[in-house]
């Protein structure tokens, strides 16, 4: 006599079924190595076929989806794309920074920071708002167009902490990630700033190769919002069009996104 499970797969070792073996004590130890198999195989035979394990919903991640978009940018209007060789000028530029970066880490995170430095939670993404941005989180885009280097005295609390060397070389991966996907969030609701463009310049810097799932898609993301807003500038003397210009450049050539790229004309 066989089970089911006997019929459906090979039996690795001969052990036959013999009268009285749905008696055996699977509490009791066996008394030889046919016994102690054939425990085995009633063991196994009691198990469900399927299993549902019970997930506390409330345990799960914040974030489980990843909206990896592959939509392409807005074309940028005549005149206003910058020509292939300041491209690959800029990635050449940007790469010597990143590597700086990596080389210098350990002497820069050892640096002490200054009493009003006081950098947020990882998951307080408001703090990190106005950490980098200042106080003009608060305040309509129409006001948001303060030249940070016009301040008399310069409050970082209200403005923003610059992206210091001595700040992001103790950014870890997991918190790079996370300032950049809450600034580029931001972004997609308000106009671009200054404050804006240095961070997210120092945070593409150290966002590691190959990239994660969350950072291709967030990346995307920006240069897709850059392209929106050049897409609506007036003039090619707009103070914002080479800032936006480079941040589509290093995603699309550095990052390799090469759908997102500005062609040559």
């Amino acid at each position: 006599m066989k089970s089911d499970v006997e019929e459906l797969m090979p039996r690795m070792l001969p052990v036959e079924f013999v009268a009285g073996a749905q008696d055996l004590d699977l509490n009791g130890p066996p008394r030889n190595p046919r016994e102690y198999l054939r425990q085995v195989q009633l063991e196994a035979s009691l198990c469900p076929e399927v299993v549902v394990a019970q997930i506390d919903p409330k345990k799960l991640k914040k974030k489980q989806t990843i909206n990896a978009s592959v939509a392409g940018c807005h074309a940028a209007p005549e005149g206003f794309s910058p020509s292939l060789g300041w491209q690959q000028h800029q990635v050449s530029n940007f790469s010597d920074v990143r590597q700086s970066i990596t080389k210098n880490r350990s002497h820069w995170s050892g640096h002490t920071l200054d009493d009003n430095v006081l950098m947020p939670n990882l998951t307080d993404e408001e703090g990190w708002k106005r950490f980098c941005l200042g106080e003009m989180v608060g305040l309509d885009t129409a006001s948001c167009h303060t030249d940070v280097g016009q301040e008399p005295a310069l409050d970082y609390s209200k403005v923003g902490f610059p992206p210091f060397l001595t700040i992001v070389s103790r950014l870890n991966q997991s918190t790079v990630l996370m300032v950049l996907e809450t600034l580029t969030c931001w972004f997609e609701e308000h106009e671009f700033v200054p404050q804006l463009g240095c961070w997210l310049y120092a945070l593409l810097a150290c966002l590691e190769k190959p990239l994660l799932p969350e950072a291709h898609s967030c990346i995307r993301q920006l240069a897709r919002r850059c392209a929106e807003l050049r897409s609506a500038l007036e003039s090619q003397e707009d103070e914002k069009l080479p800032a936006l210009n480079l941040l589509i450049c290093l995603v699309a050539r550095y990052f390799e996104q090469n759908d997102l790229a500005d062609q040559p004309d």
